[in-house]
């Protein structure tokens, strides 16, 4: 058994928690974030978490703006995080009945049924319905097994809602990467100062790799997803680019003509689904 568990703010304290202003805050963050999620998501492959980064901007706004407590920026982080899991589940689901939908020459059929009103009622059922499976595992899953299981992500969130109480500066990393990427992308997109792709290509005379080309994307977003993930699974995935374009793809170009490989791989998303999963 483990130790009984004293809350940071006991059930005494009369604490303001669920407020107007924490709950549009919340679905400010859940908007921004859920937006800023769908467009990784369907970019890159994956996602990142936003519940500390939320925390980390609900603690300095709240404090020189507002004067929300520790369960206002609880509720906002909530909110936020909530929004920013639903996006992620819409863009990594609703584009595979769009594959699935596709005929043999890779035209999709089935566009016209994915509007904004299906996509928004299916992401609401499933959001109502996640959090109403929630309601009887929190119990057995969080009460009972605290201490035993780690939730290392609620884990950092509370203690940096819990520091923000104690004062500091949080969200100063937050706003210095936003200002340098802003920077990125203006002087990669506007001013075109940045390759976007740089590419390398070598000679038609090697007679190892004949006009082979070497490229990737060097964007704000990709640099800021690799620098949250780390060296190891970053890692990961370029190896699983290596795999696809350099093992998969020459294989199946020996079976049949490379040009209907190529189109099938791309339009059906297969080669980005192999680049994603490291293989």
């Amino acid at each position: 058994m483990s130790n009984p568990f004293k809350p940071y703010i006991s059930d005494e304290q009369n604490v303001a928690e669920l407020t107007i202003k924490s709950i549009l805050l919340g679905c400010f963050f859940g908007i921004v974030f859920g937006c800023s999620t769908t467009y990784l998501a369907i970019k890159a492959g994956l996602t990142v978490t936003a519940s500390i980064p939320i925390a980390v901007i609900a603690i300095t706004l709240g404090r020189k703006l507002l004067k929300t407590t520790i369960l206002e920026n609880n509720i906002i982080q909530t909110a936020g995080s909530a929004g920013e899991s639903i996006a992620a589940g819409v863009a990594f689901t609703l584009p595979g009945f769009l594959f699935l939908s596709a005929d043999e020459n890779g035209n999709i059929n089935s566009a016209e049924y994915f509007n904004y009103f299906t996509i928004f009622s299916l992401a609401a059922l499933g959001g109502m319905l996640g959090t109403m499976m929630m309601i009887p595992l929190r119990r057995s899953l969080i009460v009972k097994e605290h201490g035993v299981l780690p939730y290392p992500e609620g884990t950092a969130c509370a203690s940096v809602l819990q520091a923000g109480e104690k004062g500091g500066v949080f969200a100063q990393t937050a706003f210095v990467g936003m200002g340098v990427a802003f920077v990125y992308a203006m002087l990669q997109k506007v001013f075109h100062l940045i390759a976007e792709t740089p590419t390398f290509v070598t000679r038609q005379a090697n007679k190892f790799w004949p006009s082979a080309t070497i490229n990737g994307e060097i964007t704000p977003e990709y640099l800021g997803v690799g620098y949250i993930i780390g060296p190891r699974i970053s890692g990961v995935l370029v190896a699983g680019s290596v795999l696809a374009w350099w093992a998969i793809i020459p294989l199946l170009a020996t079976l049949v003509p490379f040009e209907n490989v190529a189109h099938q791989l791309v339009t059906l998303g297969y080669l980005k689904d192999i680049t994603a999963a490291g293989g």
